[in-house]
């Protein structure tokens, strides 16, 4: 597994047509396109979605049956890739109460794990 970069191969997913690309690690990364192009399918559906999956397997059973399934992208290989979070552009629900943890839903995590 490459420890340089995130390395995906072969990505169809939504826009994307099979494509290729790297992303190094330690780097602030900048996804531009014109609108349809599928940069939210690159970030969200392809890159963050292995990596939430991924993440979501390391879990036990126990901690698994309370999380909703997640799809595992269409692309031929993807390393280098780690747990992931995200934090979409529009967030519907703005409650004064929320915290990072609660909004990135990392909070339902951390309550399985702890």
């Amino acid at each position: 597994m490459s420890t340089e970069s995130i390395v995906v191969r072969g990505a169809r997913v939504h826009n994307l047509k099979n494509i290729d690309f790297e992303i190094p690690h330690n780097t602030l990364t900048v996804i531009t396109g014109v609108s349809g192009s599928g940069k939210s399918s690159l970030a969200f559906d392809t890159i963050y979605a292995e990596g939430q999956r991924r993440y979501v397997e390391s879990l036990s059973a126990y901690a698994r049956q309370f999380l909703e399934r997640i799809e595992k992208p269409d692309v031929e290989l993807i390393e280098g890739i780690a747990p992931a979070i995200a934090i979409r552009q529009k967030n519907s629900s703005r409650n004064p109460r929320s915290t990072v943890a609660t909004v990135t839903e990392i909070y339902d995590y951390l309550r399985l794990l702890y």
